[in-house]
């Protein structure tokens, strides 16, 4: 089936996906990381805070005029504006499944004298793992959602800009079309996620 722009509808499909999976695996690994060493420490946490909560309550899609002017109109710019958007719900969330461990499990790990990697490892990322998923799944979301306002913007390959031309040429059904495959390409996402989320936690599946 013929797309819009340069390629046909699994170009525009797979161009999308690709953005959102490398900008997503990318930015949500930093932001668990950070999210998990705000949590641990206090030190970090009292440096990082401030800076973080004074950028947090600017929109993802407000970064696309300055990702454009800073990176241009190609892939780079999408991806900075994922790594935005996908940042926020991993830190939040990681340092929040930190800080709900209990004090017991705390004192039982000093107790037993484990070091600091094992404390992390065997402590504080298990009890922080539903937390942890729950901002990979609110990540993986924003991803979508900021990637295709991104590519309704001077794109040629991708889902958004399948919207965006097939609105220029007010047609229906390619813009149905398009939102359909990012209905499925997002819910396909999702269930992977979730498959991983069943292998890091049996218990729980």
């Amino acid at each position: 089936m013929q797309g819009y722009g340069n390629g046909k509808l699994y170009q525009h499909i797979l161009q999308s996906v690709i953005l959102v999976t490398s900008g997503f695996l990318v930015s949500s690994s930093l932001g668990i990381l950070l999210g998990i060493l705000m949590g641990a420490n206090k030190k970090i946490e009292a440096f990082v805070n401030p800076i973080f909560l004074t950028l947090r309550p600017i929109p993802p899609l407000a970064w696309i005029p300055l990702a454009i002017v800073w990176l241009g109109l190609g892939n780079s710019a999408k991806i900075m504006v994922i790594y935005v958007a996908a940042f926020v719900p991993a830190v939040i969330n990681s340092f929040t499944g930190v800080r709900s461990i209990e004090a017991p499990q705390r004192e039982a790990a000093a107790m037993l004298g484990i070091g600091r990697l094992a404390y992390y490892r065997e402590v504080l990322i298990p009890g922080a793992l539903p937390f942890i998923f729950t901002g990979l799944r609110l990540s993986l979301q924003a991803s979508w959602t900021t990637l295709v306002a991104a590519e309704l913007v001077g794109a040629t390959l991708g889902l958004g800009s399948i919207l965006n031309q097939a609105a220029q040429d007010i047609n229906p059904a390619m813009i149905l079309v398009g939102m359909i495959s990012v209905a499925i390409s997002g819910w396909l996402m999702t269930q992977l996620l979730a498959k991983a989320e069943s292998y890091a936690m049996p218990w729980r599946a």
